[in-house]
């Protein structure tokens, strides 16, 4: 194999490359042994992981917003179980997309001022995301109703998630025989994909302007399609990952289990990361009528029904109950992301920025505004409590943030939905 003379100097042999000349070392992920001449290299390279996760039922805001601003706050209660973790985050309160309030526009989160619109983790996933051996990856945990999604593609259509632990385990550390059943299954629908351009292609010739750019829309979701599926013909052979991870005998998937499953998510998104099968995750945390019991206790309501508190401070304490579980989980991610450490000293979570949110500012009044933001990882500056002003008319958006953390991936934009700056001079 031809070594690769990187711009620091250093012969270099590439990844994946590397696991397909020596079998042997298939799904060991940064090998002490050929990166400590990367070592000054890596240091300064850019985070390369976005994971985003989202609850459909917010976050009550007294509870997650810490009263003093900067560094040195004291944790508010949902964030107790995440002490361990205090400089590894930063706090954004008085952020929003500026969108209208209701349930419908929950899919702002990663979209911006308009539901449905080409989502940030989207626009991350098609510059860096083919760099691994899904794109991007969507998951969800909890029962909701009706169909959701939380990932847009550029023509707006929404990403279907992943469920089941047992689905999403299956495509990273899938057998040959899956993988034969895979490739054929891609190559089939490709084909068919292709008759289908071709027929459409035909037709438009006979079109009114109008119609004609209705197709040529159409054409645009078909190419996205068809780009997806030659990335993953494309790495149908490259060597799979291995891991000693057992999941349990069945999937957590009934509503009262939704934290068993927040769990089995983390720990295989870990997995993900750390064996470089995808850079870009999002992961929806779903919630409707199931009813929670923490020490025994069952709590007043169901999930859907306590973010309707109505201000009453028995539901608002269940309500805190569950979202504070919520972190208890999250806080599992972050102690695997810390603990793994790269040949350059960092750590995964060095490596990842995370971004944790919601479309859903206040549930109980259906309000989108001020949405409880937090940043973890990325190599940022952490430790602080960011309060924006949004009342002032020149109050940065919640996009603005997003503009720069897509910015520290290496995504080259300055705007985004209704945002066209960045919060550099805040957040670094």
């Amino acid at each position: 194999m031809t070594p690769i003379l990187n711009r620091f100097g250093y012969h270099t042999i590439g990844r994946r490359q590397f696991l397909r000349a020596a079998g042997a070392l298939i799904a060991l992920p940064s090998l002490e042994s050929i990166a400590k001449p990367l070592a000054k290299a890596a240091a300064a390279t850019r985070p390369r992981n976005l994971v985003s996760i989202g609850t459909y039922l917010g976050w009550h805001q007294k509870a997650f917003f810490p009263k003093e601003v900067g560094k040195g706050y004291g944790l508010p209660p949902i964030l107790e179980p995440l002490a361990d973790h205090q400089e590894d985050f930063t706090v954004f309160s008085g952020l929003d997309h500026r969108a209208p309030n209701g349930h419908g526009a929950w899919s702002n989160f990663l979209c911006g001022n308009s539901p449905k619109n080409y989502s940030m983790d989207q626009m991350v996933a098609d510059q860096i995301g083919q760099k691994s051996r899904f794109p991007s990856v969507q998951l969800t945990a909890g029962t909701g109703e009706g169909s959701k999604a939380m990932s847009f593609t550029k023509q707006g259509i929404g990403l279907p998630m992943i469920q089941r632990p047992s689905v999403f385990y299956k495509q990273m550390f899938m057998s040959e025989a899956d993988k034969e059943r895979m490739e054929y299954m891609l190559r089939s629908g490709k084909s068919s994909l292709d008759l289908v351009l071709q027929d459409a292609q035909r037709l438009q010739n006979s079109l009114p302007q109008n119609d004609s750019d209705k197709l040529e829309e159409y054409f645009d979701s078909m190419r996205s399609v068809e780009k997806r599926m030659a990335h993953q013909i494309a790495s149908i052979n490259d060597p799979l990952p291995t891991t000693d991870y057992k999941l349990p005998d069945s999937d957590p998937i009934t509503p009262n289990l939704l934290m068993e499953a927040e769990t089995l998510m983390y720990d295989l998104m870990a997995l993900a990361l750390d064996t470089d099968s995808s850079r870009v995750l999002s992961f929806f945390i779903d919630g409707l009528g199931q009813v929670f019991s923490f020490d025994g206790t069952a709590l007043k309501s169901g999930y859907h029904g306590l973010s309707h508190h109505g201000n009453d401070p028995e539901m608002i304490r269940d309500l805190i109950a569950i979202e504070t579980a919520h972190m208890h989980c999250f806080n599992g991610f972050l102690n695997q992301l810390k603990e793994k450490k790269r040949p350059n000293g960092k750590s995964l979570l060095d490596e990842t920025i995370i971004l944790m949110g919601t479309g859903m500012g206040d549930a109980s009044r259906h309000s989108n505004a001020n949405l409880p933001t937090l940043v973890a990882g990325g190599g940022f500056r952490h430790g602080s409590h960011i309060a924006i002003d949004g009342s002032k008319t020149d109050a940065p958006l919640l996009g603005d943030l997003y503009i720069t953390l897509m910015q520290r991936l290496g995504v080259e934009t300055n705007a985004f939905s209704n945002a066209n700056r960045n919060l550099n001079h805040l957040f670094s």
